[in-house]
């Protein structure tokens, strides 16, 4: 938490617009969780909520027994968790900051005093990059409005203007309780429960804006042997014109990362830029259909009805909270440094 330090901290204020600048990429981050009722969750409920940091001690001690993790200073409840994934983006808030010389916004759906912000005219005017963090679980069922699509749709006809799509994992999907069992077997993670389902929001808005993708479960990547590394991704940088992936190698390791499924048979309209290996040595119902890889970083290129880019990445490739290394940072970078021109 010593990243806080970088500057003081504000909170309960209205966001005051950023200019437009020449060459200054502007970002906004969209968290699409209400945070009281994914705060509020019965935390005896097995499935479809966040931990609470009392769990996450528990799981990783002694790794968070520190007093700025303690009761006095932190919350304890899935309210703690929220605040880990806010926590986790001040780095990739800074290298942007500094890279574009204009500070990121951060807004909620639904926020910590129950102040609602669907995605309008004042989040989209002074934003040229816009990412979307589907991190709602589907039983709060937060969907995107007509007119937030209608909205998003016209952010993107003005040019240089990005959307990032990033609904996360869907685990646990089967009603089959063995296949659920191996999925989890599979990732590994004891804080996920059987059945972790998000994106409601995020797919919503992908359905109103015609992507044609599907999250589909929560895939833990192979790792470099002998090591706790992540393997290269296999990058397809002939159909990386926009350069995205430029000196790019691996992005952060993380236990449970959704397959972006391409639901169309056009190739034009989207491009997957990159597929993760899979721990193999690990079953799983998308490996015994006979893959190896999942797509995790895909590309819309602007057409005649769209000015803008989209593209589709999980939001754990913005965050620290699942370690980092030098090629992420790197990717963040080519986001930073895209031309708005």
């Amino acid at each position: 938490m010593s990243e806080s330090a970088a500057g003081p901290r504000t909170y309960n204020q209205t966001h005051i617009p950023r200019k437009y600048a020449q060459g200054k990429r502007r970002f906004s981050i969209y968290w699409t969780w209400s945070y009281p009722w994914e705060a509020n969750r019965d935390v005896t409920e097995m499935d479809n909520r966040f931990s609470t940091i009392t769990e996450v001690r528990r799981v990783a001690w002694p790794n968070y027994e520190t007093p700025e993790f303690s009761e006095k200073i932190f919350l304890q409840g899935i309210a703690g968790t929220l605040e880990l994934f806010h926590l986790s983006t001040l780095k990739f808030q800074r290298l942007v900051g500094e890279a574009t010389e204009q500070p990121v916004a951060i807004y909620q759906r639904i926020d910590q005093a129950g102040q609602r912000l669907p995605i309008d005219k004042g989040i989209l005017d002074d934003t040229d990059t816009l990412m979307i963090f589907g991190l709602d679980h589907m039983v709060t069922e937060q969907e995107a409005s007509p007119d937030e699509i209608d909205a998003v749709q016209r952010f993107l006809a003005r040019e240089g203007t990005c959307l990032v799509l990033s609904p996360h994992h869907d685990v646990g999907v089967s009603s089959d309780l063995k296949e659920r069992a191996m999925e989890y077997a599979h990732h590994g993670d004891p804080l996920v429960p059987r059945q972790q389902r998000f994106g409601r929001y995020t797919l919503s808005m992908m359905k109103g804006l015609g992507v044609p993708v599907q999250n589909q479960y929560g895939l833990r990547p192979a790792t470099v042997k002998g090591t706790n590394q992540i393997a290269p991704l296999n990058a397809f940088r002939d159909l990386d014109s926009r350069g995205w992936l430029s000196e790019v190698t691996t992005f952060n390791f993380h236990p449970h990362l959704p397959h972006y499924a391409v639901t169309t048979d056009d190739t034009k309209s989207i491009r997957v830029l990159s597929k993760q290996p899979i721990d193999m040595s690990r079953p799983h119902p998308f490996t015994e259909a006979g893959n190896t890889e999942f797509n995790n970083f895909l590309w819309m290129p602007p057409n005649e009805k769209r000015a803008g880019d989209i593209l589709l990445a999980d939001s754990t490739i913005f965050t620290t909270l699942f370690g980092g290394v030098e090629s992420l940072e790197n990717f963040w970078r080519n986001l930073a440094k895209t031309p708005l021109t």
